[in-house]
């Protein structure tokens, strides 16, 4: 239970850290990860908010996190750069969908970024296939329910 706590920390983590950072650096290190390139459909690969500067504060998180707990500054580093690739290929899909930057895709937000570093974690530690699912499946939920306060705080430009 308490290692299953620990990964959904570390989701928190990976996918919290990059608003917290957006909010304490403004414009400093705001360079997008894409390099502004476009697709061959025309529009942007990922979008301007998915920046360097957000990938490098998701896994340092969760790599000190990682390392705090017991699990190895290897793991975290790797859990939180999967947890932000998936969120990428969200980003991804939801471009060639025609969705603009922060849109909101029920599931497509949240599924991936939790998916790749659970299927990691499943494979790496002494985790049940359920408790995995279960760890992903409850990020997801919690951000759906979560990011609207968020927005309403403040913290957060969209509310999704």
């Amino acid at each position: 239970m308490l290692l299953a706590l620990e990964l959904f920390v570390m989701l928190v983590l990976a996918n919290g850290s990059p608003l917290v950072v957006a909010r304490l650096l403004h414009q400093r290190g705001n360079w997008p990860v894409d390099g502004g390139r476009v697709w061959r459909d025309g529009g942007p690969v990922f979008g301007p908010s998915k920046t360097w500067r957000g990938l490098v504060s998701g896994i340092a998180c969760c790599l000190v996190f990682s390392a705090w707990v017991g699990l190895g500054w290897f793991f975290g580093a790797l859990f939180g750069l999967l947890a932000l690739i998936g969120d990428l290929i969200s980003s991804f899909i939801k471009r060639r969908w025609g969705l603009v930057s922060s849109a909101r895709a029920l599931w497509l937000d949240q599924l991936p970024e939790a998916l790749l570093p659970m299927i990691m974690a499943w494979l790496w530690l002494p985790l049940l296939l359920w408790e995995a699912v279960a760890v992903a499946l409850l990020f997801a939920l919690g951000n759906m329910l979560i990011s609207p306060v968020l927005y309403r705080l403040g913290i957060r430009k969209q509310p999704h």
